[in-house]
């Protein structure tokens, strides 16, 4: 394509999370090859100031309500004036609203996303959600676990794309560990927020305790914030942790807090594909996590790190007090992992992948209709 093709990208807001993190991403990378519109629902939150003009398109009231109708109306009118030629939502919301608004619009090539197996979502979410997958060309999750969830739900097959989550090239750059060093202790750190009960900071919390009558060779490094932070540092003190843990908060300084540890955790009870685990792994850490959803996507038993039963304590601590104990695969899992992450979720990698997608869609998209309802057809519909 000579001129760049122009491609709008939508999502819910840009509050820190991992979804946002990847947004934000992704739309400064396919500048390169595409003319990128960015729009929100809610203009706010910490990747803001990462994405120059933003076009927002507030509800105002709900989904339902007069001013989201007045916001969809804008956003029809702002498709066909900018000639959008490729439209893709990032969120549950933005998927709801987009996805319909771009078809009536005629935009030729209309995809969604699945980034989480949906945890938050009540029943009737899930439904409105398979509703606008209809009106989508292509649906992009970002784990296996997540596009079979969608499969399971009757999202035509055709529809499922699997493209996983990207990593920055400055991730995989040395940094100067953040944290002093702790002499004879191994540092365990968990990165995740703290204002949802499914990340499970409490299991890691519980397993500390399990091992800490036995040893006094590890501490753990939390880093993250949320509504829950208050419970768990009250939890830690009961648990009689003392100064085993450090609370850290927000922190900008991540790549180089990740310097300074031995051993990467993740305890959620669900994940689609983890920013944490990549993170770890860029970092050359070895990874303990839940086996739910993507995780077994990324952790490979004995070559990159452990498994464990989600809510299982003694299996955690079990596992923890192995690589406590046994440096030399703490260094070569950690190695292991590195590898696996420059082989497989680099930006450059995860870019040319959404390139080839949406190049693929351009030709095509006038013949895919948006009333193959899920589950009546698992192919594509003849072109017309």
């Amino acid at each position: 394509m000579a001129a760049r093709t122009k491609l709008l990208l939508m999502n819910d807001s840009f509050d820190t999370g991992g979804t946002e993190r990847q947004f934000a991403t992704m739309a400064r990378a396919l500048e390169r090859r595409f003319q990128v519109t960015v729009a929100c629902l809610r203009k706010e939150g910490a990747f803001l100031d990462q994405l120059g003009a933003v076009e927002e398109f507030r509800l105002n009231g709900g989904l339902l309500s007069l001013g989201s109708f007045a916001a969809r109306a804008r956003l029809v009118r702002l498709l066909r004036r900018r000639r959008i030629r490729v439209c893709h939502s990032f969120d549950w919301y933005s998927n709801v609203v987009l996805a319909p608004v771009a078809r009536l619009a005629g935009v030729p090539a209309i995809l969604g996303s699945h980034r989480n197996l949906g945890d938050w979502l009540s029943p009737a979410k899930f439904r409105l959600q398979d509703f606008a997958y209809r009106f989508c060309h292509r649906v992009v999750c970002n784990s296996a676990a997540a596009a079979a969830q969608l499969a399971a739900r009757g999202v035509p097959q055709y529809k499922l794309v699997v493209i996983p989550n990207a990593l920055p090239a400055g991730v995989f750059a040395e940094a100067l560990p953040a944290l002093a060093p702790a002499p004879g202790r191994v540092r365990i750190g968990m990165l995740a927020r703290m204002n949802s009960p499914v990340k499970n900071y409490p299991m890691l919390l519980r397993a500390a305790a399990r091992l800490s009558p036995a040893r006094g060779d590890f501490e753990l490094t939390l880093v993250g914030d949320g509504q829950l932070r208050p419970a768990l540092e009250t939890q830690a003190q009961e648990l009689g942790l003392g100064d085993r843990v450090q609370f850290l908060g927000e922190r900008s300084d991540v790549r180089e807090i990740l310097a300074s540890l031995d051993i990467g955790v993740l305890c959620s009870r669900s994940e689609s594909l983890s920013n944490a685990i990549l993170e770890f792994m860029a970092a050359g850490l070895p990874v303990v996590a839940t086996a739910v959803g993507g995780n077994p996507e990324l952790v490979d038993p004995g070559h990159t790190g452990m498994l464990v039963p989600s809510d299982d304590d003694a299996a955690l601590a079990g596992a923890l007090e192995y690589l406590i104990g046994h440096a030399a695969e703490r260094r070569a899992w950690g190695s292991n992992a590195r590898a696996f992450a420059l082989e497989r979720f680099t930006l450059a990698a995860i870019v040319e992948q959404y390139e080839r997608l949406y190049d693929s869609l351009l030709p095509r998209a006038s013949g895919l209709t948006a009333q193959a309802a899920p589950g009546e057809s698992e192919t594509e519909p003849e072109l017309t």
